[in-house]
């Protein structure tokens, strides 16, 4: 599995996402903000229906959903978001890709640059890394949930892709476009998932091990924990043992 299913899958485990359900709220609501404005209408704005689905997971507020929408179009005032994508090299050359929401182009800039250069690792150009990365819709779900055979079914005829053996879950990989189609099928079926979201899957993944992974971990966790930061994508991976031992 891709370091970073194995990351936001021992996180889950950890507890650390209920914990951050605060930070969680503000990032949706900017995504929603963002999202609508190109039309408040979900039904007919992908972005902003994927982005009110995952709010509603997150047992977000309808009124709290309404408002960001209101905003977006600019039915209510507030702040003016724009979006702002980093792409960068980590610990052992490991490529990273930042996605940023933020009022402040300057302050984020800044700060992602020292986060960046604080862990081992250094800002590229524009284009740098994003040519190994896909955007897929990824599911990781416990082996215990269920057999191969039973999910693999429901994952085909959902129009899924690929189900993957990733030691104690599988890995279902999707079309962005047929990912709400695959989690609902999962849903429906009463599995259990760790993890369910459209992400960015490298085409190769960079083994770190020792002081590399430990810096990468911090890297990865000062990344996240800014505010302006929506999503981080890389291809580092290591074991799974030292992952959640670095992680701990």
């Amino acid at each position: 599995m891709s370091g970073h299913s194995k990351w936001a899958t021992i996180k889950h485990k950890k507890g650390a996402l209920d914990a951050k359900r605060g930070k969680a709220f503000t990032r949706l609501i900017k995504e929603i903000t963002i999202a609508a404005k190109a039309g408040g209408d979900p039904d007919g704005n992908p972005r902003l229906r994927t982005a009110v689905a995952a709010a509603k997971a997150e047992n977000m507020p309808a009124d709290n959903i309404k408002r960001a929408i209101q905003r977006g179009t600019g039915e209510l005032p507030g702040a003016i978001y724009e979006e702002i994508t980093f792409e960068g090299y980590g610990p052992g050359g490991v490529a990273i890709i930042v996605d940023t929401t933020t009022d402040n182009r300057n302050r984020t800039v800044s700060e992602v640059r020292h986060a960046f250069s604080k862990n081992g690792g250094n800002l590229g150009e524009s284009g740098s890394v994003r040519f190994m990365f896909t955007k897929k819709g990824v599911i990781a779900v416990p082996k215990s949930a269920a057999n191969e055979e039973r999910l693999m079914n429901i994952v085909l005829e959902a129009g899924g892709e690929d189900l993957n053996d990733e030691g104690d879950t599988w890995e279902i990989l999707t079309d962005p476009a047929s990912f709400e189609a695959v989690a609902q099928a999962v849903r429906d079926a009463k599995i259990e998932t760790v993890m369910s979201e459209i992400t960015m899957v490298a085409s190769t993944y960079t083994k770190l091990e020792g002081s590399a992974a430990s810096q990468m971990i911090r890297l990865l966790e000062a990344l996240e924990d800014h505010d302006d930061v929506q999503n981080v994508y890389s291809n580092f991976d290591m074991d799974a043992k030292q992952l959640e031992e670095v992680a701990g």
